[in-house]
């Protein structure tokens, strides 16, 4: 198959992890909110956060905030009943580490985060005919901010959080699909990830719409590639949730690499 080919196909992107290095945004807020709420005792490291993203279903970083704060109570034989957490506080204390106090005006740890595509990458899909968009779990605000503003895209196809039901539901996936997908022709769709949830929520599509062809692909996030055995480690992980292939950044997933998928 050539690339020309892979203009039949469609490229969905999750944001975090693989349009933008969250590590010290995203990742360094769930910390800072984790160890606030138990007074400093527990701060996760980002393998305790990967260890708790493997389970798939916690992609939403205000509720694996409050999870790893449940669960390190429990480690110290308190019931979660017992811990009085307003998950409003937890949410509020989050976001102005991460977006800034002020919701109209980024100045948190979201204006430092390093950017893991280009827009010259974007244009040569487009070149070659590949439609794209977007399918994260990050606020449409936070979304918008890393694609218009720091990427200058103008309007991109866009599904954020408060559009559709969290990953691995595949609903928001299904929505960015039909809205790139114009002539409703049943064209092949590669969504990618950098999680467990990511990689299931391709698997929970196929399910649902199995005369589609879903496609998987699996993006190292840069935290993970310190190290030759935490890359490995990741890899599997993701193969195993079901992921095609893994790549080290989203830019080796030209056109002659679509069309190699499909």
């Amino acid at each position: 198959m050539t690339a020309q080919a892979s203009a039949r196909s469609l490229v969905v992107f999750d944001i975090d992890g693989v349009v933008r290095d969250v590590s010290g945004s995203y990742r360094r807020a769930i910390a800072d909110t984790v160890e606030y709420f138990t007074n400093a005792a527990y701060r996760p490291t980002p393998l305790d956060i990967d260890r708790l993203k493997s389970e798939g279903v916690w992609n939403n970083d205000w509720e694996a905030s409050q999870e790893l704060i449940y669960r390190y109570c429990e480690s110290q034989g308190q019931q979660r009943d017992q811990k009085k957490l307003n998950y409003n506080t937890i949410v509020t204390f989050f976001q102005a580490r991460y977006r800034g106090p002020d919701p109209n005006n980024f100045t948190g740890y979201i204006c430092d985060e390093p950017l893991l595509l280009n827009s010259e990458y974007l244009q040569q899909l487009t070149q070659a005919g590949i439609a794209w968009g977007f399918f994260s779990g990050a606020t449409r605000g936070s979304a918008n901010y890393i694609l218009e503003k720091r990427l200058g895209l103008q309007s991109p196809v866009l599904i954020a959080m408060e559009d559709a039901p969290g990953k691995p539901d595949p609903t928001g996936l299904f929505v960015t699909v039909d809205k790139l997908d114009n002539e409703q022709n049943n064209t092949p769709v590669i969504y990618v990830g950098d999680t467990v949830a990511d990689m299931y929520t391709v698997g929970k599509a196929r399910e649902l719409q199995p005369h589609r062809t879903w496609i998987g692909v699996g993006v190292l996030p840069p935290h993970v590639q310190e190290t030759a055995a935490r890359s490995q480690a990741y890899s599997e992980m993701l193969q195993k949730a079901g992921a095609a292939v893994i790549l080290r950044n989203v830019e080796e997933l030209n056109p002659a690499k679509i069309a190699e998928l499909l």
